[in-house]
């Protein structure tokens, strides 16, 4: 069911309170995406048990029904250190054995030799000193980010868009996995971001991970003229961010209003819109949020589907191990649209969307 982001609380009588402009720090990631609108915050009401925006909080339980209980528990979970190994530099295996030289335990992800998940209680600063850190040997990256990468599973030799790419977790991670090499071309990978400061951070990432088939376009990719094409396009598009807050998180209390959902909607529609052009016969798109909101999400790729007729969903194409019921499994929540996919916040997963699409031809 696709619910208003103001819709109606399906719970009785919600607790609120109101919250002015207080200032408060978001715990963030190596590869969040930066949402902070730069406008004054809108004085919003908040559910009193949650410290959310009701207006979320009500959308939430509009769209989910009982699932809803769900994700308010992942928002509240403490998320576990989650980090890949950067192949541009170093082997999975060699990072293991950095890690556990350095009495760092861990876990390897059984649907993906990259991804590691550190014990319960590390810390992100239990890493920062080693030298696999300072030198672009692994990146700390959440689970959930992972996955779209995956998804598209970029191609040797491809022409590869990256539409929102900074910081370049996403990035590297395509340049990793399509790395070329006995004669066979690497991927390319053309990696747009329109904020100076955060392409400039983007060319520092991707200079220490040693992603060097990448070109960066400081630019909106939704204004690249029709005359590019690519073979695989990945749009991790801006969005709300409601699959990645915390109980009583006051950034989330400030800056996710309904003006920001408004704003990175038309975002959105705007970029696949384009994404959808410049892909050529045949290519792949995957469309990706941090946001469990069916607004951001099926109704958006829905809305493109309709623009762009020569455009079909595929299935994720994310390995069988990452979707079945085991402990390290995707937690995935109910969908509105057959052939995508919305992930549970969890101890391990933030929540996020991600679509693929094929281009007929």
């Amino acid at each position: 069911m696709t619910g208003s982001y103001q819709g109606k609380s399906g719970r009785q009588g919600a607790a609120s309170r109101r919250r002015g402009s207080k200032r408060g720090k978001s715990a963030g990631r190596q590869d969040a995406r930066s949402r902070e609108s730069k406008a004054t915050p809108e004085l919003q009401e908040l559910d009193a048990e949650l410290g959310l925006p009701l207006h979320l909080i009500e959308a939430v339980r509009c769209q989910y029904g009982e699932d809803a209980t769900r994700i308010e528990t992942g928002w509240a979970c403490n998320r576990r250190v989650t980090l890949r190994a950067n192949t541009l530099l170093a082997s999975a295996e060699q990072v293991a054995g950095d890690l556990d030289a350095a009495g760092i335990a861990f876990t390897r992800m059984p649907w993906y030799e990259d991804a590691f998940v550190l014990a319960d209680g590390a810390r992100e600063r239990n890493l920062w000193d080693l030298d696999m850190y300072k030198q672009g040997k692994i990146y700390l990256q959440s689970l959930s980010s992972m996955l779209p990468p995956l998804a598209l599973s970029p191609r040797t030799g491809a022409d590869i868009l990256d539409m929102c790419a900074a910081p370049g977790g996403k990035t590297s991670q395509m340049a990793a996995l399509a790395p070329g090499g006995d004669g066979v071309r690497a991927a390319r990978v053309t990696a747009c971001e329109v904020s100076k400061p955060r392409a400039e951070k983007l060319e520092h990432n991707l200079a220490k991970l040693g992603a060097k088939n990448v070109q960066v376009m400081r630019m909106d990719a939704s204004k690249l003229d029709d005359w590019f094409s690519f073979d695989q396009i990945l749009l991790d598009a801006p969005c709300t961010g409601s699959g990645t807050v915390h109980v009583q998180d006051d950034h989330a209390a400030r800056y996710l209003t309904p003006t920001l959902a408004s704003g990175v909607e038309r975002s959105q529609r705007a970029l696949i819109d384009k994404a959808l052009r410049i892909l050529k016969p045949g290519g792949e798109l995957v469309y990706s949020t941090c946001s469990v909101l069916a607004r951001e999400n099926e109704d958006v790729v829905s809305w493109a589907l309709s623009r762009h007729k020569d455009c079909e969903l595929v299935g994720a194409g994310l390995p069988a191990a990452a979707l079945g019921s085991e402990e390290f499994s995707v937690p995935t929540l109910p969908c509105g649209l057959d052939g995508t996919l919305t992930v549970c916040p969890s101890d391990l997963f933030e929540g996020f969307f991600l679509a693929k699409i094929r281009k007929l031809g």
